[in-house]
């Protein structure tokens, strides 16, 4: 189900968790921990509901230690360190001869940590931003906002750190393609991406933009066909369980599923012959 062997997880994965300094080490293997963090990501078990013996076999272990390692990791930063570590090393794996921008709206069940009622949805939801490559690989996301926002939301801010991601990937955004639907066509947006050097390939709102903006601004029908990539991405989420219903109620423990879910598409990408 997982099909990420111990192998793959101790050469992957464990080298960029921090390991604690001081204490006891971990004695069931670091790797049979994020084995049952996969799990829980996979099936969208409840912590408290993880088959210890089947995933530690006669090791005495709660489920209490194992969201210890989680929350730990999600705190120092590690999950997103993964992941930056996971995308500069898998780089020429990637096709940015377009990168595609989009929103998505995630029903919130328990509440938490920015979670707001979504009028179009008809529930509370938390909204993310997600930016992949020409073939759906996700290459970052925005931090969880409020489901009351739309997606142009401090859209300067958001799409600023996105790009972070991306240099600290050592991914030059400089000459990059950005396509975004209407939703995203705003003059804030526009300007950001001048100054990083990128071209903006956004359709026109016609609500928002007068008839002059609409001669300013360039736009490729064929190119923005390539948006719909994006659309594999969120069925490649949606397969991790935890994720198609958000259940968290920790922002940050919510967006670290969400890195977590980034490195094992990356990684099963990049193995040969292999169908996500």
């Amino acid at each position: 189900m997982l099909k990420l062997t111990k192998r793959q997880i101790n050469q992957k994965i464990v080298p960029h968790l921090s390991k604690g300094k001081r204490g006891p080490s971990c004695k069931v293997g670091l790797w049979r921990i994020v084995r049952a963090i996969l799990y829980k990501l996979k099936t969208g078990a409840q912590w408290r509901e993880l088959p210890l013996k089947s995933l530690f076999g006669r090791n005495t272990i709660t489920w209490q230690s194992v969201f210890y390692y989680f929350s730990k990791w999600c705190k120092d930063g590690s999950f997103y360190r993964l992941w930056t570590i996971v995308l500069a090393l898998n780089r020429q794996f990637l096709d940015m001869s377009s990168v595609e921008l989009d929103g998505s709206h995630t029903p919130s069940k328990r509440g938490g940590q920015e979670v707001g009622y979504q009028g179009r949805k008809k529930s509370k939801t938390t909204n993310m931003l997600f930016l992949t490559d020409r073939q759906g690989i996700p290459l970052a996301c925005s931090e969880p906002i409020s489901g009351q926002h739309n997606d142009l939301f401090e859209i300067a801010k958001t799409v600023s750190k996105m790009l972070t991601t991306l240099r600290q990937a050592q991914i030059e955004v400089d000459g990059l393609f950005l396509n975004g639907d209407a939703g995203f066509d705003a003059r804030v947006l526009r300007q950001l991406c001048d100054q990083f050097g990128i071209f903006p390939n956004l359709a026109i709102n016609k609500r928002n933009a007068s008839k002059q903006d609409h001669l300013d601004y360039l736009f490729d029908p064929e190119l923005y066909k390539e948006r719909f990539a994006v659309e594999r991405t969120n069925a490649w989420l949606d397969s991790f369980k935890a994720l198609l219903v958000r259940f968290e109620t920790n922002a940050k423990h919510w967006l670290a599923l969400h890195y977590i879910a980034f490195s094992f598409i990356l990684i099963r990408r990049t193995q040969a012959g292999v169908k996500l």
